[in-house]
């Protein structure tokens, strides 16, 4: 056993333990308690397993989704969360997320680390058909937690249904069937007076 290596990969678990203090915007449902990012995460990774057969692409390598929706959020343990509907505050996201991950993936062995950062950056730029399909459910998981807690998020200021709309628009080209769904949900909120035209 190689202990030093055992002894990173410990360090990074115990550093990871702290995406549960790194709170969002959204409620969980039946409360009024703010989602964390660990929740976040475990929610995707769940949702990337049970909606996978909406993925436009049929040779989608679900692993790797899996993977990468369960470390995209990890620099925001250094990063903080911000809420995609403020622009001020995406200011210098971009930077804050890079520092973050230099130090957190940092942590790591040498390939470990690597292979995150691959995963990370692979999400972030949404290029193949692995992070579209888990940006898709990055957008969607937010839609379902607003729709089932009275449109808790979308009440903040400047929150339209057609940000709502670009937000999710990604899901009409990687998840045609869940971008129709989501379309019935936005209006239906719409409807319900849960989110403003």
């Amino acid at each position: 056993m190689d202990r030093e290596r055992l002894q990173k990969q410990v360090r990074f678990i115990l550093e990871t333990d702290k995406l549960k203090q790194v709170l969002r915007q959204n409620v969980v449902i039946g409360t009024k308690r703010n989602e964390n990012d660990a929740e976040h995460s475990w929610h995707l990774a769940v949702m990337a397993v049970l909606l996978s057969e909406y993925s436009a692409h049929e040779n989608l390598d679900l692993l790797k989704v899996i993977k990468m929706v369960l470390v995209h959020d990890l620099v925001e343990i250094d990063a903080g969360d911000t809420f995609c509907y403020d622009d001020k505050a995406r200011e210098g996201k971009d930077e804050r997320e890079l520092k973050a991950a230099k130090r957190l993936f940092g942590l790591l062995p040498d390939d470990q680390a690597r292979e995150i950062w691959e995963l990370w950056r692979e999400f972030e730029e949404m290029k193949t058909p692995e992070s579209q399909f888990a940006a898709c459910l990055d957008r969607l998981q937010p839609l379902l937690l607003n729709y089932n807690t009275d449109g808790h998020t979308w009440q903040k200021p400047g929150v339209t249904s057609g940000k709502v709309y670009e937000r999710n628009a990604i899901l009409e080209k990687a998840a045609p069937g869940l971008w129709e769904y989501a379309k019935e949900i936005i209006e239906d909120s719409v409807r319900k007076g849960i989110l403003k035209r």
